[in-house]
């Protein structure tokens, strides 16, 4: 099974990454972007064979891991 975990900032928590690459993009004549949250994407290869365990397994990996849940939020597609 596949998996994808998209882990992004939670609301609230600065992104100076995407202000960086909003900033840039201004300069770059695209003026009309207003904001930019920029987070990560990571896609695992299981050897799991069910799909809820295999959800499971992923959202331990993320709270133990993957993810800092004190300031980042995620999600899990398992394909």
């Amino acid at each position: 099974m596949k998996a994808r975990v998209t882990i992004m900032l939670k609301d609230g928590v600065l992104d100076p990454q995407g202000e960086a690459i909003r900033h840039a993009l201004g300069g770059l004549g695209h003026a009309g972007v207003n904001s930019v949250r920029q987070g990560k994407l990571i896609e695992l290869d299981l050897a799991a064979t069910d799909a809820e365990a295999a959800h499971a397994e992923v959202a331990r990996m993320c709270e133990g891991l993957l993810a800092n849940t004190v300031i980042e939020k995620y999600s899990i597609e398992i394909a």
